[in-house]
């Protein structure tokens, strides 16, 4: 089976190689690196939504989307004498050995957040070892991540060095203590107080979530998700009766709504 998956990812690098030689494709031939990133993004969150669909042949063809665009970066880089796709995977698989020295060592780690620690005092190791400046506990969170996924990743990396509440009262106290202030900010009508307090809000929802071990970014995802099936169920019952929502008042329209809710729930959507 090994052997297989090698030649198959072997064939779709030179498939790639062929796309981008000179009587290559024109589209695949004139992308650079910052006109990729965009469908690197994209792809990433088509594997995101098809796992949430639980499709294994949808899953399959995303990961195989998202894999192209890796192979299309490391051929870029080849190009550009930087390095290839086998020193990208020399490297990858080095790189998970050495991090996993409970496995491929004489290191331990029995539980899961043991392993978390032992990375991260890895790749601390690492840094200090090529950094010629003084680094960061929360180095290695990428600025690009969604808001609320940054932050709770920044919590994390802060609370393993100790920086946390002790339990989660503190942090309910302290979500509480942001609305008061976020309140207080409203009275005052000042749009830049506003935004500033807003955002403490988020944060400590986002620190409550971790609490909670529970994903920020998932669980508003998934109320996005949740808040446009009932309002498209809104929209196509009143459609059935020739009505629009611009055309009813706020009372028929929360009717709708709970409506959509129980036929929601009854689908487990």
């Amino acid at each position: 089976m090994a052997e297989a998956s090698g030649g198959q990812f072997e064939a779709l690098v030179r498939i790639m190689e062929r796309l981008r030689a000179d009587d290559g494709c024109p589209w695949d031939r004139e992308q650079t690196r910052q006109t990729l990133k965009p469908f690197l993004i994209e792809e990433a969150y088509e594997v995101v939504e098809a796992i949430d669909e639980g499709d294994p042949k949808q899953l399959m063809e995303e990961l195989g989307d998202l894999l192209f665009q890796v192979v299309f970066h490391a051929q870029v880089a080849a190009e550009r004498r930087e390095f290839t796709i086998g020193q990208v995977l020399a490297a990858t698989a080095e790189k998970m050995v050495r991090r996993h020295p409970h496995v491929f060592g004489d290191g331990t780690a029995s539980t899961a957040r043991e392993v978390l620690e032992q990375w991260e005092e890895l790749k601390r190791k690492e840094r200090n070892a090529a950094a010629t400046a003084p680094i960061s506990a929360l180095d290695g969170v990428p600025r690009e991540l969604p808001g609320l996924l940054r932050a709770q990743r920044l919590q994390d990396k802060a609370a393993r060095v100790g920086f946390d509440w002790p339990d989660i009262s503190g942090v309910t106290a302290k979500v509480e203590e942001e609305l008061g202030e976020l309140r207080k900010a409203m009275r005052s009508a000042a749009p830049e107080e506003i935004e500033e307090e807003l955002g403490d809000v988020l944060f400590s929802l986002v620190n409550l979530a971790r609490f909670l071990n529970v994903s920020a970014e998932e669980a508003l995802r998934k109320s996005t998700t949740r808040f446009t099936t009932r309002f498209q169920y809104m929209e196509a019952a009143l459609q059935r009766d020739g009505r629009r929502l611009g055309e009813v008042d706020l009372e028929e329209m929360e009717q709708l709504w709970q409506q959509a809710k129980s036929a929601n729930r009854s689908s487990g959507a």
